[in-house]
């Protein structure tokens, strides 16, 4: 004889069961897997009844939800509606917290990447460092929200982080602020190349770039673009499809796949939105780029139409949905697998770049001598006119980028020779 808590709890698990199949296929015609639904239920009275503090039925309830879908896989998350509108904040661009992009891996808190200008990009916090403890909490155990509720805070307060970075242990005082971010930003490099830096893709990235390009193209004609997209965390599907639009004017950008027709798509490109159809681009991409970013430089590299240069990416190249529930909370579901235009899949993978350089930092040999024949006494002058160059003028077109950014010397280096090696062909 079942007693009468199991009958109403069985009954409200039968009820709830609806709202959160999400087209799964069943498992029978019009049956429902009624051994696991009593092993929920004894376990819910376990809980119920036994468990040291005193909880809520709800409360039980909201956590079983909230296992069940991390237990999914990493990017999968039940939702309150509280929990609903600070996930809506995070991905406007517009929160109050440190700045961190983060990933549980393994039960390991792994930063993804520190927000461009943030209190943890400025504290010194880089992609793969493994939070251990925030203020007094240990990591261990956590799931996302608990961990990103650790994180923010009121503006002007401040959060501890011990985090380990090749077994050694740091650790940070962060202040917690206000994180109103461009995503988009721009400037002249040397030799007429543009430099467009996307920190991470929000609703607006898109218009955002573009904009930044007509601004920049009133200035003076672009012969080369350095996009740059190290360590962006990704973001909004569509404006990574609207920064790829940017540079081809047809041809497949990105397709998802999943178990249902739902979970389909694809993103061609169009002719009306391209800008840049046929300037040089390299794309800098590193362990911190993710997502939206590796679609980018997948799609670009498989149209040939830009070189990626840096490190491997990170390799998330899944599809999440936010399917609302009938209670106001909601589901974060992974439906699908993005894909290249030539079909690769990034998951676990990430995008191989097409030159793998890594960040390193250069050190000139301190009192090196050598002179030009400019410098010798007597020397004739240049034959056509042209302007003498100095021991101290070679110095200085070396040290400062090579010095301050190895990977971007090395893009800007390519972009100024591929004209003069298209003209000798």
């Amino acid at each position: 004889m079942i007693s009468s808590l199991r009958q109403k709890t069985l009954l409200f698990v039968i009820t709830l069961l609806p709202q959160l199949a999400l087209s799964a296929e069943p498992q029978g015609e019009g049956t429902l897997p009624t051994a696991e639904i009593q092993s929920f239920v004894e376990i819910f009275e376990t809980i119920r009844e036994g468990y040291v503090e005193v909880l809520s039925d709800e409360d039980i309830v909201k956590k079983a939800l909230k296992g069940m879908v991390s237990g999914l896989d990493p990017h999968s998350e039940y939702f309150t509606k509280d929990e609903l509108v600070d996930f809506n904040e995070l991905t406007s661009g517009n929160y109050a917290g440190i700045g961190v992009e983060v990933e549980l891996r393994d039960g390991n808190l792994v930063i993804v990447t520190p927000v461009d200008g943030s209190a943890a990009s400025e504290a010194g916090i880089l992609p793969g460092d493994v939070v251990i403890r925030i203020d007094s909490t240990l990591i261990t155990g956590l799931g996302m929200q608990d961990i990103v509720l650790l994180m923010r805070g009121e503006v002007g307060t401040k959060v501890a982080l011990d985090v380990e970075r090749d077994g050694e242990v740091k650790h940070y005082e962060l202040t917690r602020r206000l994180v109103e971010e461009e995503s988009v930003s721009k400037k002249w490099l040397d030799g007429n190349i543009a430099y467009f830096r996307i920190s991470q893709f929000q609703g607006d990235s898109g218009v955002e770039f573009y904009k930044a390009i007509d601004e920049i193209k009133q200035e003076h004609p672009i012969d080369g673009v350095v996009l740059d997209l190290r360590n962006n965390p990704g973001g909004v599907l569509q404006s990574a499809v609207a920064i790829v639009d940017a540079f081809i004017d047809e041809g497949m950008i990105v397709y998802t796949s999943g178990r249902h027709d739902i979970s389909k798509s694809q993103f061609v490109a169009s002719k009306g939105n391209t800008k840049l159809a046929t300037v040089p681009v390299v794309v800098l991409v590193n362990e911190g780029s993710a997502s939206a970013s590796e679609i980018v430089a997948g799609a670009l590299q498989d149209h040939g139409r830009a070189i990626i240069l840096g490190a491997e990416t990170f390799g998330k190249g899944s599809v999440q949905t936010v399917v609302p529930l009938s209670n106001g909370d909601a589901v974060k579901l992974t439906t699908a697998l993005y894909y290249t235009p030539n079909g690769r899949s990034i998951q676990a993978q990430g995008i191989t770049p097409d030159l793998v350089i890594p960040q390193a930092t250069l050190t000139f040999n301190k009192g090196q001598f050598f002179v030009k024949e400019a410098e010798l006494k007597g020397h004739l002058g240049n034959g056509t006119g042209g302007e003498e160059r100095t021991s101290a003028d070679v110095a200085l077109d070396l040290s400062e980028l090579a010095k301050t950014d190895f990977q971007l010397f090395q893009a800007v280096s390519i972009l100024k020779t591929l004209p003069k090696l298209i003209q000798k062909q």
